[in-house]
């Protein structure tokens, strides 16, 4: 296979022989390793590679784009040049049309002749090595087990007709588990968002909450104390980045911090506990490309601006809306800072006196809890109102009752109505943040650093029939 680094240089080289005004080449090399499982058994593992290309040219103030996987040839990137351009010169004037980035305003990154990053089934062993033995000790408990693990090696290749060459490398991993009884009345899940030797860990946790759902409480439908783990406040903050964070989008009158009348929320105060929601491509833990890398322009995200340097950016600080996604064209037209799109979230909660509130684990805040509610994850979440960020979905594989402190039984699912930005509001104490998986958007967030929160009157609208 030709190298990622001559694709790019003659990707660029033919858009600017066939006329283009600027071309942009992305490449995307691929390395994955996964295994899934399900009663009790293994089902199938396997390793494979990926390569995608894109081809991003410009004429005059408009852009074309041409995209392919698998084999890409040198003739055959020459070729999505000029379909690129094709399209460039039929489409309208893009409206974030702007100047390429310089590399002089980039900043260094990973070696640009360096090959890509692999990974294969090796990466797999601490879950390889613990499987059979937790199949058995399934069986011995009249359970099954399922789930899957799975790692990607992914590298990035970026080089424009202004000189920029810039690579980033990165593994991303994920390790699911569900665990249930064999005559389907009660059900677990746990997620964590890397491959390492935690399994057993995890396994031992499935058997708590199965042993938890022996008991069966019947509830209706109603406000009640919750606390929410961390994969529940990531999927509900995975719903406030993609859903409400649009600077342009908000200006338009059509999200949660759209400002009545005209503008946007910026500098409100949105939450009374000083929440901070951040992102930032180089926090340990879950670092991630700390460069635009966009094959497609959209309200907050812009081609004209693949290379720009990301940085650390607070959405929310101390309570008050800082920030909303604005790219370059965006940002100059409203007369805001530049905030583009990072793909990481952490949410902490200022402490009185300074650095982030410990409020200690999920098991710490459940001995806090005269009653309420223990979620595990939340699952099928769709966006009801933009204008509130209201969303529906519902609770699946355990919502356990909380009684002077314990956990003392298993209540039915519920279908929630629920507002990101209003459990922020509403919150009452918040543990400590930890890297988590969210089991809805873990697949398109998964780099998170989330702490549980005491919602104390979620919004359980109506009984699920869900097991």
């Amino acid at each position: 296979m030709i190298p990622a680094q001559e694709l790019v240089e003659h990707g660029v080289a033919a858009a600017g022989a066939a006329g283009a005004d600027g071309c942009i080449v992305l490449i995307e090399e691929t390395s994955h390793a996964d295994v899934r499982f399900a009663l009790n058994t293994t089902t199938t593992n396997g390793v494979h590679r990926a390569r995608s290309v894109t081809v991003v040219a410009v004429a005059g103030r408009s852009v074309g784009t041409a995209r392919q996987t698998g084999v890409v040839g040198l003739d055959g990137v020459a070729e999505m040049a000029s379909a690129a351009l094709a399209d460039a010169r039929a489409a309208p004037p893009a409206e974030d049309a702007g100047a390429l980035v310089e590399p002089s305003e980039t900043v260094p990154a990973r070696d640009f002749s360096l090959g890509p990053e692999e990974t294969d089934a090796s990466a797999l062993e601490p879950v390889l090595s613990s499987l059979s033995g937790a199949f058995g000790r399934a069986r011995a408990r009249d359970a099954v087990l399922a789930g899957f693990a799975e790692i990607d090696a992914a590298t990035l290749y970026l080089g424009s007709s202004t000189g920029v060459r810039l690579s980033h490398a990165q593994p991303t991993a994920a390790v699911n588990l569900v665990g249930r009884t064999a005559d389907g009345t009660g059900s677990a899940w746990v997620g964590v968002p890397a491959i390492d030797p935690s399994f057993e860990e995890m396994e031992r946790e499935i058997w708590r909450r199965l042993d938890w759902g022996k008991r069966q409480i019947a509830l209706d439908a109603g406000r009640y104390e919750v606390i929410l783990p961390p994969s529940g406040v990531v999927d509900m903050m995975a719903e406030l980045a993609f859903g409400g964070l649009g600077g342009q989008d908000a200006e338009d009158g059509r999200t949660v911090f759209s400002k009545e009348g005209d503008g946007t929320r910026v500098g409100e105060t949105i939450t009374t506990l000083p929440f901070t929601l951040s992102s930032d491509p180089f926090e340990p833990a879950v670092a991630c490309t700390p460069f635009v890398a966009t094959a497609a322009s959209s309200s907050d995200v812009s081609v004209f601006d693949n290379g720009l340097p990301l940085g650390h950016i607070d959405w929310l600080r101390d309570g008050v809306l800082a920030h909303l996604r604005y790219h370059r064209a965006g940002a100059a037209k409203s007369g805001v800072a530049v905030a583009p799109y990072v793909e990481n979230l952490a949410l902490r909660c200022r402490a009185a006196g300074g650095g982030s509130v410990d409020g200690g684990s999920v098991d710490d805040m459940v001995a806090r809890t005269e009653r309420g509610l223990l979620l595990t994850c939340l699952w099928y979440i769709r966006e009801v109102d933009p204008a509130t960020l209201l969303t529906t979905g519902l609770t699946r594989d355990g919502v356990y009752v909380i009684e002077d402190g314990a956990v003392v039984g298993a209540a039915n699912n519920f279908r929630f109505n629920e507002s990101p930005v209003d459990l922020l509001s509403r919150a009452t104490e918040v543990g400590t943040p930890v890297r988590s998986l969210g089991r809805e958007f873990g697949e398109y967030l998964n780099r998170t650093v989330m702490p549980p929160l005491r919602i104390p009157d979620y919004n359980m609208s109506s009984v699920s029939p869900a097991s």
